[in-house]
């Protein structure tokens, strides 16, 4: 199971996906164009010695990445709080890849309606949503033990 980021904005949640891939042997995805230098120095900076362990692939564009990933047959979850469906509601395939979107804008249109699900983490009333490093590791977390795929 791997996650994918989409023109990510802030390069600490970078940082944090990478060493929680790591972690998990997760794949990370990163969608361009991101909003900070993502040379292999400044991703060293924010994934401190996890950077090493972390499996990254690079995509110039999402027309790229999925055209990509439709390739390699891997089903597309969207994190989103316009979706319906709970994340613990859905099940989960190994070769899923969960795609989070920006942290200031999430996804447009067109990425929505290219994924092959849309899910959710039920949240108070009231509340805007989670830090994506959150979400991701919740939504991860539940993929891994649907699908035995944590490491072991």
């Amino acid at each position: 199971m791997d996650i994918a980021l989409y023109q990510p904005d802030i390069p600490q949640n970078t940082g944090a996906i990478l060493r929680l891939a790591a972690c998990l042997n997760a794949g990370v995805h990163v969608i361009a164009p991101s909003g900070f230098d993502m040379s292999e120095r400044a991703l060293r900076r924010a994934g401190l010695d996890y950077i090493e362990h972390a499996r990254i692939r690079r995509h110039g564009s999402f027309e790229t990445f999925n055209a990509w990933r439709e390739e390699e047959q891997s089903r597309l979850i969207l994190l989103t709080t316009r979706a319906e469906t709970p994340y613990t509601a859905l099940t989960y395939r190994r070769s899923d890849i969960l795609l989070l979107g920006r942290e200031s804008t999430g996804v447009p249109k067109n990425v929505h309606d290219a994924a092959d699900a849309c899910v959710l983490i039920p949240m108070a009333q009231g509340r805007r949503s989670l830090n994506i490093v959150t979400a991701a590791a919740m939504v991860l977390g539940e993929g891994l033990r649907q699908t035995d795929g944590f490491p072991h």
